[in-house]
């Protein structure tokens, strides 16, 4: 995360995301708003800094509380910026305010010997491990869809890759999709019982190993590869890290280990109940998409935290109309006066981003004295398919509310088969 904080500063995109913007698509129900220019900057040094003194061990417990909740602030600010592994990290953050992780091998374990201990509850390590595990596992059931099983949206995104070393020059094959598309599932599904087993265990990191270094190369997708490599690491016996330290030649951690270890964890009615609300969370959460009407990957309804990764291709146009209530006047909004380009594409074909936008115009009209009625003329194309309406066109999406849980009635259900391609 450090890393990831270096290069917000490296390509500006503070000021990108935060600054610049005149509305940002905030996330319902916090409707939070970005500091100011100077707060903004300020907010991500100290996360850099956080990550530093976690990744270190120093101040832990304060460290990992400060940094969950100033990075789920910065996530919660803008949807358009919404990423998996974003997702993946607050969930990681949460966890590690509540797992002792500083006992050993770090700098808290020197100033305060009470902190100091070789051992941790093996709970610890296995809420880690399955956290991890779930986007895998999760990741390889959303692939299980008609048009993924059918080589799509991976059939065209191979196209713009055919320089890609060795097997490159066979994308264009239909055979070459069909092997990537079912692999890319199985090793999805196989990756975590592969990896929970000793004999197998290396065989299955060094296949995921293979599978993340590729993404780097077909995908822009940011840090996730790497951090999914290095957690993913968690499933190898909890010494290695010491093994490989006194390998190397360094001394380590002088802690000596003994047998009179008891474990004894405070309140542990609460931590099982607490960990099986979590996990039942994190099961209901990828899989309540079947519980609503429609394609999710074109109603969005049930997309998020359901570890939908890089599963649809979508692309799309949003005009929006203000109707004067008072004269009937007919307006059409300047969409990129409000919008930068980066918002207004991962607005186009998101039903929830545009009834959003539509109630700012309402909000926006309203402050200038005028009451005015918002139509979208909304067109989407899912996976290459010919685009149709993904909104009513006739239905005022300002005076539409978007259920908490369920089927927006003024989302049009996708009608246009994958055959119809463009």
């Amino acid at each position: 995360m450090f890393w990831e904080v270096t290069r917000y500063f490296k390509y500006n995109w503070i000021e990108r995301y935060w600054v610049t913007p005149y509305f940002n698509f905030a996330y319902t129900p916090f409707n939070l708003s970005p500091l100011s220019e100077n707060g903004m900057y300020i907010l991500w040094y100290v996360l850099g800094a956080l990550a530093i003194f976690i990744t270190i061990g120093f101040l832990y417990r304060i460290s990992t509380v400060l940094f969950f909740l100033l990075f789920t602030y910065t996530f919660l600010l803008e949807q358009a910026r919404y990423l998996n592994h974003f997702y993946l990290v607050i969930i990681v953050s949460f966890i590690l305010i509540f797992i002792p992780a500083h006992r050993s091998f770090s700098i808290d374990s020197k100033i305060f010997k009470s902190v100091k201990s070789p051992y941790n509850s093996s709970w610890n390590l296995w809420l880690i491990r399955l956290t991890v595990g779930i986007p895998y596992f999760f990741g390889g059931i959303a692939k299980i869809n008609a048009d993924w099983l059918r080589g799509y949206p991976l059939k065209d995104w191979l196209l713009g890759d055919l320089n890609f070393p060795i097997i490159g020059q066979y994308f264009t094959e239909h055979w070459m999709v069909m092997i990537m598309s079912y692999s890319g599932l199985l090793l999805d599904l196989a990756v975590v019982p592969v990896l929970l087993f000793k004999r197998t265990r290396l065989i299955g990191f060094i296949a995921i190993c293979l599978f993340h270094l590729m993404n780097v190369e077909l995908f822009e997708i940011g840090i996730f590869p790497w951090f999914m490599i290095a957690a993913t690491s968690l499933y190898f016996s909890p010494n290695w890290p010491r093994k490989l330290v006194q390998k190397i030649g360094f001394k380590g951690d002088k802690t000596q280990e003994t047998n009179d270890f008891k474990p004894n964890p405070k309140y542990p009615k609460v931590i099982l109940y607490g960990l099986g609300i979590f996990f039942a969370i994190q099961v209901f959460l990828p899989m309540r998409h079947l519980l609503i009407k429609g394609n999710v990957h074109w109603t969005e309804e049930g997309h998020k935290y359901a570890w939908h990764m890089k599963l649809r291709s979508k692309e799309g146009s949003t005009e929006f109309m203000v109707k004067n209530k008072a004269t009937d006047e007919l307006i059409e909004v300047n969409v990129g006066g409000y919008l930068q380009d980066w918002q207004e594409r991962k607005m186009d074909g998101n039903p929830q981003m545009i009834w959003k936008f539509a109630k700012f115009l309402k909000e926006e009209y309203g402050r200038m004295g005028v009451d005015v009625e918002v139509y979208a003329q909304a067109l989407a194309s899912l996976n290459g398919r010919a685009y149709q309406y993904i909104i009513d066109p006739n239905v005022d999406l300002a005076a539409q509310e978007k259920p908490f849980f369920g089927n927006a009635k003024w989302i049009l259900p996708l009608e246009i088969p994958l055959e119809n391609q463009r």
